[in-house]
């Protein structure tokens, strides 16, 4: 898990309790400091660290971005030689068997290499305001791959052995990290797998629409055209979605929160299928 500074500490209090209260105990959680953090939030965290052994923190002097905390967390785990990399945002809640239903899952299918799942969407409050369920099978995430990101990132867990083979984050990219490299894994052959349970509720806060600026939105179209490329999936509707989905994006927020709603019951609706 990744620490900035605009990250508020009751968030961050719920999201390492849900961590360290898992079911399944046996992990390491190592919290990187992305740059400042307010004095509040270091007692916060030093507290933590007196009271689990099991939680490791790493600073670093700068603001480097999410890519480059995985990484950084990635080469500290090797040295445990593990099997697992579990992914989590500081202002989200993991639900208490997330660890322990996902690791005995793959456990039990040693093909797959990333495992999401589905998740819940709360508000400041912890209301829930909606959920966010992925196509559970490969073939379904790698064919829709050209359209959108198929695995809610916050609910991964990666067998090592893909950074075991050498992948990485691209630490250049300040957002759609994920996208990226799920392509890249894809294009490799990795297997990929979406549980259908919940195992985590992912907050959704008021800027979430205005935070899909103008950055996010063309790394996004650039991702579409890689995996149409990449997967050689290059369709007139692949392209269409892909300008369409640019288009809606760059227009106010109103519109861009609803095309995501729209998006959401589209998504729903096509999995039931």
């Amino acid at each position: 898990m990744a620490i900035y500074e605009h990250d508020k500490v009751r968030w961050v209090k719920q999201a390492i309790d849900s961590i360290l209260n898992q079911d399944y105990r046996d992990f390491s959680f190592i919290i990187i400091i992305d740059g400042d953090i307010s004095d509040s939030m270091h007692k916060l965290l030093n507290e933590y660290t007196e009271k689990d052994k099991r939680l490791v923190l790493a600073k670093c002097n700068v603001n480097n971005g999410l890519a480059a905390a995985m990484n950084f967390a990635v080469e500290w785990g090797m040295q445990f030689n593990p099997d697992f990399f579990v992914r989590m945002d500081a202002d989200d809640i993991a639900y208490p068997n997330r660890l322990s239903r996902q690791i005995t899952y793959l456990q039990s299918h040693k093909q797959i290499a990333v495992l999401g799942s589905a998740l819940e969407e709360i508000n400041e409050n912890g209301r829930r305001v909606g959920q966010r369920v992925m196509p559970t099978s490969h073939k379904r995430i790698v064919r829709m791959l050209p359209r959108r990101c198929t695995l809610n990132h916050p609910t991964v867990t990666i067998r090592y052995n893909v950074f075991k083979d050498g992948n990485r984050y691209n630490a250049a990219l300040k957002n759609t990290q994920d996208y990226f490299f799920w392509i890249t894994l894809a294009k490799q052959g990795y297997v990929f797998r979406n549980l259908k349970d919940k195992l985590l509720s992912f907050r959704r806060v008021n800027n979430f629409y205005k935070r899909r600026g103008i950055s996010k939105s063309i790394n996004e179209f650039r991702a579409r055209f890689l995996a149409m490329k990449e997967l050689r999936r290059f369709t007139i509707l692949n392209v269409a979605y892909a300008c369409g989905v640019l288009t809606l994006r760059l227009m106010p927020s109103k519109i861009v929160k609803f095309a995501y709603k729209l998006d959401r019951i589209l998504l729903d609706k096509f999995l039931k299928h």
